[in-house]
């Protein structure tokens, strides 16, 4: 953990889409940055990048590219949302981590309203109706649930099904979790 703000961010995914094209081969449309990146500026190093989402119980594979409509946590009903977080290391004092916490809740998830019940845990727990992949790809963060925390290292897999929860990174490295959010219901 760091009192001091962490100012450096990880570069951007590069998101390469594939289609076809007018004679109907395959091939490259983009290659780059997400065109729905998001950043808290009373977070440094915090970061969201949004990559891909589709919407419904079962999307065609030419539908276009909506990312950039994506606001908050949730997929579109029925729909998935992939997309990568960069969680800088978090502040030792408690009154910055919740300071922190809101500001992204403002900022990126305003989707997720009230904190969880047990949000004394930590500020950023919350709960989302998701099935949740979260795939380290970079760093370490504590996933943290009501009954205990594991640490997560690159590699790791989580499957998060709606369960209330929140994320620490209490190392002095930025970690990078990519997530494939889908709609659930309960």
């Amino acid at each position: 953990m760091s009192d001091q703000p962490h100012h450096d961010y990880l570069p951007h995914v590069r998101r390469i889409v594939t289609g076809y094209d007018s004679a109907g081969r395959s091939c490259f449309l983009e290659d780059g940055p997400s065109p729905a990146i998001f950043t808290v500026p009373e977070r440094p190093g915090y970061k969201v990048d949004n990559l891909w989402r589709t919407s419904g119980d079962r999307p065609q594979v030419n539908e276009p590219d909506t990312i950039t409509a994506q606001r908050g946590t949730a997929p579109p009903p029925h729909g998935t949302v992939l997309r990568t977080l960069d969680i800088p290391p978090e502040a030792r004092d408690p009154e910055q981590r919740r300071r922190n916490a809101e500001a992204t809740l403002r900022a990126i998830f305003t989707d997720l309203g009230k904190p969880a019940p047990g949000s004394g845990k930590h500020p950023a727990y919350h709960t989302t109706d998701t099935i949740d992949y979260a795939v380290v790809l970079q760093g370490e963060v504590w996933a943290i649930m009501d009954t205990g925390e594991r640490l997560m290292r690159a590699g790791d897999v989580l499957i998060q099904r709606g369960t209330p929860h929140a994320w620490s990174n209490r190392s002095d490295q930025v970690c990078r979790i990519l997530f494939v959010l889908i709609d659930a219901r309960r």
